[in-house]
């Protein structure tokens, strides 16, 4: 039986409910050599973060897939603590992303290798990957992961990204896990499928982040058509006209049942006070499910924030 993977352990997919499918809690870019947890206040996030869950909890949200990476501010215990007292389904991730976010052992370790450091933490339990990098220890977070995140760079892809996404595929293949890429450049995107296909994942296993993105449909088309899931994240008031032009185009070829919706919101930015200035998470609720109920049917919304996350999401 398949089953969505949270901070708080697996539920049935159908629990998951109306889900936000790419969001941020907190992101540190200062960059893999750097990061630090004593650059932030765990309770302070908390508190920050915490109203913004709330809201949405109160406007129905019961699924949050937090997408920020290993290097970048990931942690579980923050994340964990949110899930509880908002109410809210929370999942993380395993995974790298992509230079200068890249600790050594990503360029050291073959693909299998960081495959299954994947696997454990999907498994066995989330590893505070900055104990990882300077000292080689492996200390397990009670959280454990729920799907893999990475990214590919620009343009022809580098062979360290390469080697992200082989190993990708191959956690997907032993744990049965999503793998959410990063993307937004066409280039990137073909050179994406391209390793996957060579890997064999199968193609809802994928989910191409920041296709909304990409002016050209044809690159839409190629993700659609192999069968793998766009991920339409930049949902905004700014975003607004261009998001809807390419439910159209998806709806028209009968692509809904592959297309995610979300808005790459938040955050509480480490280094700045308070976490700077962030970002609701609220307006794909409030303002833009409603829209697409009016252009194109009452039973749209359902489909895009309930049932595809679901099947995004479910480990099998």
């Amino acid at each position: 039986m398949g089953k969505i993977r949270t901070v708080s352990g697996d539920i049935h997919p159908s629990s998951l409910g109306l889900t936000l499918s790419h969001e941020h809690v907190m992101c540190d870019f200062i960059g893999a050599k750097s990061v630090d947890r004593n650059r932030y206040d765990r309770r302070e996030v908390v508190q920050t973060m915490l109203p913004y869950l709330l809201e949405i909890r109160q406007l129905g949200v019961t699924g949050f897939v937090d997408c920020t990476p290993a290097f970048i501010g990931r942690d579980p215990i923050v994340l964990a603590e949110l899930s509880r007292s908002a109410g809210i389904h929370i999942l993380t991730n395993t995974g790298l992303y992509k230079e200068p976010y890249l600790p050594d052992y990503a360029y050291k370790c073959s693909a299998d290798e960081l495959a299954a450091v994947w696997v454990a933490e999907i498994e066995e339990g989330v590893e505070d990957e900055i104990v990882r990098a300077r000292t080689g220890r492996v200390e397990r977070f009670p959280v454990k992961a729920g799907f893999v995140k990475i990214a590919v760079n620009p343009g022809p892809i580098e062979p360290v990204q390469e080697k992200i996404v082989r190993a990708a595929v191959r956690c997907s293949q032993l744990t049965g896990a999503a793998v959410v890429c990063h993307t937004g450049h066409p280039t990137a995107v073909l050179e994406l499928l391209r390793v996957v296909k060579e890997e064999q994942l199968e193609p809802d296993r994928l989910v191409v982040a920041h296709l909304d993105a990409v002016d050209d449909w044809s690159v839409h088309a190629k993700v659609f058509e192999w069968g793998a899931w766009a991920s339409y994240d930049g949902v905004s008031e700014s975003t607004l006209e261009r998001t809807l032009r390419l439910l159209e185009l998806a709806l028209a070829e009968g692509y809904e049942g592959q297309v995610l919706l979300s808005q790459d919101a938040g955050w509480y930015n480490v280094g700045e006070p308070r976490g700077g200035r962030i970002r609701e998470y609220s307006y794909i609720v409030k303002v833009f499910s409603r829209l697409i109920e009016d252009k194109f049917g009452g039973s749209l919304p359902g489909e895009l924030l309930v049932r595809n996350p679901a099947r995004a999401f479910e480990m099998r």
